[in-house]
């Protein structure tokens, strides 16, 4: 069933059936056409962004993720950016939602503010709660169907986000995703948590789904993590891997996982119980079509 059938995101999620394909790498495409990869270009050039999430739904994505993940007041600040950015977000989810299609949903994404909350770093909470509140906003404005809170490295910082979201439009659900490396004690972010505690900390927050992105574990090593959120919590667990580990070449960071690959490893998080799958950094929309075919929804 889709949105025509009148199931919201929420309902679609805890349906059952097939787990649901999420989009892939947006920057890095943007990087690939010679374009800025940031959240800027859906005003500079929305045309090319949109050229992008419909090759992601042509490839079979269930729900396409819009090109706002630095788009918050702090992040933008620190970078010396001038972007308007309410009227990046509305025009961020406007483009989702146009090249989406019938069929398929949108959530509005948002990421790290770049710095650390106090009291170790330098960000006041009260400061990082007020810039996704407006990003929140803003893409609830523009017609996002839910939101993805993901690449986090710190527990607080997403419960900080999944709070805004949570007030901005409580109607709405709130996928969050943690990007976590292997330590000899198992997976942790770079502030030290591991999934069991971040599983547990947001489900109680008020998480619809959790799970992992980005990072330098490869599609098997965050098939692994399934089982961990799973014992941890009760909510649906997505995946988003990269093509494989980041490598440096000639100053430039490439991914080189081959679309059979990336499907191959990926697959395995579906297969132990993942609702949610997709990719991330590297990822094109040749690795979500493999995905999808493996899944059983491609053409």
């Amino acid at each position: 069933m889709d949105p025509e059938q009148g199931m919201t995101l929420d309902e679609r999620i805890t349906a059952g059936g097939r787990p649901l394909l999420l989009d892939g790498g947006m920057g890095t495409q943007l990087g690939e056409a010679g374009l800025p990869m940031g959240a800027e270009t859906c005003l500079s050039h929305p045309d090319a962004v949109g050229a992008v999430h419909r090759a992601y739904a042509a490839a079979g994505a269930d729900l396409i993720i819009t090109h706002t993940l630095t788009l918050n007041r702090v992040a933008a600040q620190a970078a010396g950016s001038g972007v308007d950015i309410q009227a990046g977000n509305r025009a961020g989810a406007a483009i989702a939602r146009s090249a989406a299609g019938t069929g398929r949903y949108v959530l509005g994404d948002i990421g790290t503010t770049g710095k650390l909350l106090a009291p170790v770093g330098p960000l006041a909470e009260k400061d990082a709660r007020a810039a996704y509140l407006e990003q929140a906003a803003a893409l609830a404005e523009g017609g996002v169907d839910g939101f993805i809170v993901e690449t986090m490295i710190s527990l607080p910082e997403a419960l900080v986000a999944l709070g805004a979201c949570r007030e901005a439009a409580p109607a709405l659900p709130v996928l969050v995703s943690m990007t976590f490396k292997m330590t000899p004690k198992g997976a942790r972010t770079v502030m030290g948590n591991s999934v069991a505690d971040c599983a547990r900390a947001l489900e109680e927050a008020g998480a619809t789904a959790v799970g992992a992105n980005c990072g330098d574990l490869a599609p098997l090593e965050m098939a692994a993590l399934v089982p961990l959120f799973r014992e941890s919590c009760a909510l649906p667990v997505m995946i988003q891997p990269n093509a494989g580990r980041p490598l440096l070449v000639d100053g430039r960071t490439v991914f080189r996982m081959t679309p059979e690959d990336f499907a191959a490893g990926t697959v395995r998080a579906a297969e132990a119980g993942a609702r949610l799958v997709g990719g991330c950094c590297g990822t094109t929309p040749a690795h979500i079509k493999a995905l999808a075919l493996r899944l059983g929804g491609g053409k």
